[in-house]
């Protein structure tokens, strides 16, 4: 498997002067989704949890419902110039057939919100999750919820050696850490996580917390709502449409997560303060 981590050479400047030493850097490399054979999609991300990845990914995107659903996932040779496995291409073999507009061949790279905008993305994604959110429940502590970051950065170790990942938790309504990823991509990240859900048999998720490191896009909420998980929790800003989102899922969510204070955006009836 490929390193996690890279060693660069990097000129360090200071007001005590220069030094050129070595740094220690997050991979980054493209990963091949593969259908029976057939190339689905190319997306950058940290090697590590590729498995969880897949799961996650092919889920969010509604193309499977459950892990049974996917009969195996194995590596493919793709090799480096010296002849090494890349173990950047997976394949997918699926249980049964999937409807062949579900699997087409899809641009992630370029366009990773799915060429959806406004109303239509909110629909789109009401129509397509198979788990709606509960109307109440679980409500969550502000104490539970001030808790959530140091957790989630206490299992980030990829981010103590190189300081460039982003980090996704799931969490209990009690506060209870269940499960860290770790990925150059916020969104793959969550996919890591939603994937290792999806195995452990925990989707759709009506009892868990979800919580970033980063900001609350309209993907990552779109990613929490197909999982029917409550509550979404962010250490920065949500965007607009985020926000909108929410609202019309019903699903918390909650940015600027930081200490003990916090805004709450969507969803208020969960929190306990």
């Amino acid at each position: 498997m490929s390193r996690v981590t890279a060693r660069r050479r990097t000129l360090r400047i200071s007001p005590t002067g220069t030094v050129d030493r070595p740094d220690t850097l997050a991979v980054e490399e493209p990963l091949e989704i593969r259908t029976g054979g057939q190339a689905l999609t190319v997306t950058m991300r940290t090697p590590g949890a590729d498995i969880d990845l897949i799961h996650g990914f092919l889920f969010s995107e509604g193309i499977i419902e459950s892990a049974r659903d996917i009969r195996t996932a194995r590596y493919c040779a793709g090799t480096d110039e010296n002849g090494r496995n890349t173990y950047n291409v997976l394949d997918v073999q699926f249980s049964n057939p999937r409807p062949a507009a579900a699997v087409k061949p899809r641009n992630f790279l370029t366009n990773s919100a799915c060429g959806l905008c406004g109303k239509t993305a909110l629909d789109e994604v009401r129509t397509r999750t198979r788990f709606p959110l509960p109307e109440h429940g679980p409500l969550v502590d502000t104490a539970t919820l001030a808790s959530l970051p140091t957790q989630l950065r206490s299992g980030q170790a990829l981010f103590d050696a190189t300081g460039g990942l982003h980090g996704a938790a799931l969490f209990t309504a009690d506060g209870t850490l269940l499960a860290v990823r770790e990925d150059i991509g916020r969104h793959n990240a969550v996919d890591k996580l939603i994937g290792w859900a999806l195995r452990e048999s925990r989707i759709p998720a009506h009892d868990l917390l979800l919580m970033v490191s980063g900001r609350a896009s309209f993907e990552l909420v779109q990613k929490a709502v197909m999982a029917g998980i409550p509550l979404l929790g962010a250490v920065s800003a949500p965007s607009s449409l985020a926000v909108d989102l929410a609202a019309e899922a019903g699903l918390t969510l909650v940015g600027f997560l930081r200490g003990e204070s916090m805004n709450v955006y969507a969803g208020a009836q969960r929190v306990r303060h």
